[in-house]
């Protein structure tokens, strides 16, 4: 007599590993993940006079504020031979796609109650396609930097002595450590959530703290100059990290740490193993307590 496994091609089950992340399942949902990465776009700003435009608007006004109050009125230096504006640009730019990784996947379960409750598919599905779909954001933004890059060496008067160094060529390693980095701990605060309403409430203003303490708006050195006893909470905050290498990658502002990548590599594929394990362990049983 056959058993259950063979009778059926699929078997839905709450029975699996604390860490599971099944490449086969979600490939065979690919479709699904293409789906809800159109879904999270198209939607994001339907119904806008200024659509995708408003990806342009953000950065470079926050760049022009960070600019004016951080660089200009506390005069807070960014680097010899270094514009300020491009300076902050580089910062906010790498900043904001991790910022909509944890920010988007931090109520995936409270934001898809309705879809979790009746129909099946692998719910990391979700989370994913905010990651992928940020990318395209992401990369508006990164074409964004670019041109203003080549206005500041090419055109600004006087031409601005800036250029990448040969460690672009892993700058698609650091968008995947932000890329895990932001997934994991968006999963946690998700798992969090359905039991702990006020954590909704408190993620906006911990990310605006966090962005404080990551470099996005001054260079790490300058923070070890300043506050030599508290460098140490900037010098291994992983996104710090991140941030300050993207800037030294296009900008060529300080060379790379290859210690420091490693160790925010290490922190950010740690974060992502814990947030896929408390992920898995809440998607069982989510549907009561939400």
């Amino acid at each position: 007599m056959k058993t259950a496994e063979e009778r059926w091609l699929y078997i839905i089950t709450s029975k699996k590993k604390l860490i599971d992340f099944n490449f086969r399942e979600i490939w065979r949902y690919k479709d699904l993940l293409f789906l809800f990465v159109k879904r999270d776009i198209i939607t994001l700003y339907k119904q806008t006079v200024l659509g995708p435009v408003w990806y342009l608007i953000q950065p470079l006004f926050t760049s022009l504020i960070f600019t004016l109050i951080f660089n200009n009125l506390a005069e807070i230096p960014t680097g010899d031979g270094m514009p300020n504006f491009l300076f902050n640009l580089a910062g906010i730019t790498a900043w904001n796609y991790f910022k909509e990784c944890l920010v988007g996947t931090s109520d995936t379960f409270k934001k898809n109650e309705n879809i979790f409750g009746k129909v099946y598919f692998p719910r990391v599905i979700m989370p994913m396609s905010i990651v992928v779909s940020n990318l395209l954001k992401f990369g508006i933004q990164i074409f964004v930097l670019i041109g203003f890059y080549i206005y500041y060496t090419q055109f600004h008067t006087p031409k601005f002595n800036i250029f990448p160094t040969i460690e672009i060529l892993f700058f698609p390693v650091l968008v995947i450590f932000m890329a895990l980095l932001g997934l994991g701990m968006g999963m946690i605060i998700s798992s969090m959530t359905t039991k702990y309403r006020d954590l909704t409430f408190l993620v906006q203003f911990g990310v605006q703290l966090l962005m404080y303490g990551s470099a996005v708006m001054y260079p790490m050195s300058y923070f070890e100059v300043k506050l030599p006893k508290y460098y140490w909470l900037i010098e291994w905050n992983p996104i710090a990290i991140i941030i300050e290498s993207f800037r030294g990658m296009v900008l060529g502002t300080e060379p790379l740490e290859i210690y420091k990548i490693a160790y925010a590599a290490i922190i950010s594929c740690v974060i992502f193993i814990i947030g896929l394990a408390i992920f898995n362990k809440t998607e069982k049983s989510f549907i009561d307590t939400i």
